[in-house]
């Protein structure tokens, strides 16, 4: 009897439905680029490149600067113009907190090549020290397997780097 009821009740349903006008009708979901990213989805962090000026890193910074602002927190850099500033314990944990939020949505990405999530990183990474090391330069990488670091002669390294890294993005 539960049975027949509950046929009746969804024949009545799909009955009514049909009876409805067309405009009545919910239009059916399309997928359009409009409605594939939510609209709270974070914008894309910038990329820096191995040619990355100093200028064009500051604009990257921009986005972050004004988040950490909206957080309450001024970047020192900007907070102090370039000036040091001792903090107190109070500012530096609110700088702490806002950092935590704001790096990972837009604090620029590192260049490709130098990226640890890039599986050719560490590669990147060893052509750059043979290079230093053919200049004559003691350079080594440090454990998380793509950072170069040298201890002597750093401006020197400083200055070879740049070159030995084009040479090892052309390979």
């Amino acid at each position: 009897m539960r049975k027949r009821y509950a046929l009746v009740a969804v024949a009545l349903t799909a009955l009514s439905a049909c009876g409805q006008e067309p405009e009545q009708r919910a239009a059916p979901k399309v997928a359009t680029l409009s409605s594939q990213a939510p609209a709270s989805a974070p914008p894309e962090r910038p990329r820096e490149r191995l040619d990355t000026t100093e200028e064009e890193f500051e604009a990257m910074l921009t986005r972050y600067y004004k988040c950490m602002d909206e957080k309450g927190a001024l970047a020192v850099r900007v907070a102090t113009n370039g000036r040091k500033k001792a903090m107190t314990a109070d500012e530096v944990a609110k700088g702490e907190a806002a950092d935590r939020i704001c790096e990972p949505l837009y604090y620029p990405l590192p260049p490709w090549e130098k990226d640890p999530t890039n599986p050719e990183a560490a590669d990147f990474a060893r052509a750059v020290v043979k290079c230093l090391e053919a200049q004559g330069i003691d350079a080594s990488i440090e454990p998380d397997g793509v950072t170069v670091s040298f201890q002597k002669e750093v401006q020197r390294a400083l200055a070879a780097r740049p070159g030995c890294e084009r040479e090892a993005a052309a390979k």
